[in-house]
């Protein structure tokens, strides 16, 4: 089995219908029939369903604890996949709401990534990410917290949400206070909005990797500077065709981003809601094992860990 690598993933679009249940149950909550398929996997018909299953599966959220087992059982189901290694995607918005301390929710996913590594052997590390459409004030409120309160596995920076709302520069003063603190930067765009969005982020904000980034292959002059700087895509085909981005895999662009040298790492999002996998992707992505090695290696190589937990990995898989 190849050993993978895992760089753009939500923590609560992780969370799989049996574990959905589980808390439910713990939580005293009852989740409407129909939400769940037999396969194991969400039912949704269109971008706004798919908006309505996922509010609903994040409601069985109450405590710290249930953050940390969501975390936990993602690690193992990756590891059992082969991964070694997954930045996930966490925003302090959820728990906030909650009345949960950004502390006391910080050291439930430390435990759930102390406890897979016991377990599987797998190492976890946070990704902290602001909402877009919720505004540049709350992003730089966000950047601070976290600059002000770090954590050991609290190692980047990222912005999700509506690409459609405000532009990379506003979010420049939240990006900088998180780059100057030392943490890495990402960010989602070149998903929903096209190659202009990915030019103003690589233009505006201090970051080596972009969330999808796929509209990026609209444009062969931005295809290029991709290269030449070697900012990484963090490429989710299995989201991009269930959100109707593309027809099907076959039209991905992931192979003509491949081929103009951009680097790459795959990745499964929301999987449960896409009816993926971290190991579906490298099955379906159409490449062969050298390949596919050679993007686990990248997705290892762009992570935002230490560098010596970066060497040891690397050292760990095979060439």
């Amino acid at each position: 089995m190849i050993a993978k690598a895992e760089l753009h993933c939500h923590l609560e679009g992780s969370i799989p219908p049996a574990l959905a249940r589980e808390l439910a149950l713990r939580n005293g909550l009852e989740l409407p029939p129909g939400l769940m398929g037999e396969d194991g996997f969400y039912v949704w018909k269109d971008f706004l369903s798919f908006l309505a299953a996922y509010d609903l599966v994040c409601t069985t959220l109450r405590s710290a604890r249930d953050f940390g087992d969501v975390l936990y059982s993602y690690l193992a189901g990756a590891a059992r996949e082969g991964a070694v290694y997954v930045e996930m995607f966490c925003s302090p918005e959820r728990p906030a709401a909650l009345g949960i301390a950004y502390g006391a929710w910080l050291e439930a996913l430390a435990e759930a990534i102390d406890r897979a590594r016991r377990d599987f052997g797998i190492e976890g590390r946070i990704i902290i990410i602001c909402i877009r459409h919720l505004g540049p004030e709350r992003a730089l409120a966000m950047a601070r917290a976290m600059v002000a309160e770090p954590h050991r596995y609290v190692v980047g920076f990222g912005m999700g949400g509506d690409e459609a709302r405000f532009t990379p520069l506003d979010f420049a003063p939240a990006y900088r206070l998180a780059h100057e603190a030392g943490f890495g930067c990402t960010v989602h765009a070149g998903e929903v909005m096209g190659p202009e969005s990915v030019w103003a982020a690589i233009r505006d904000l201090p970051v080596t990797r972009i969330g999808h980034g796929v509209r990026s292959a609209e444009d062969p002059a931005l295809v290029t500077e991709l290269a030449r700087r070697g900012i990484v895509l963090e490429v989710c085909p299995g989201s991009n065709v269930a959100l109707g981005l593309y027809p099907d895999r076959a039209s991905h662009p992931l192979h003509r981003l491949i081929d103009a040298g951009v680097r790459v790492t795959l990745n499964s999002d929301d999987p449960p809601f896409f009816h993926t996998t971290l190991g579906t992707e490298y099955e379906l992505a159409g490449l062969d094992e050298a390949a596919l090695k050679r993007i686990a290696r990248t997705a290892i190589e762009a992570s935002f860990a230490d560098a010596a937990t970066r060497r040891r990995l690397l050292g760990e898989m095979e060439p």
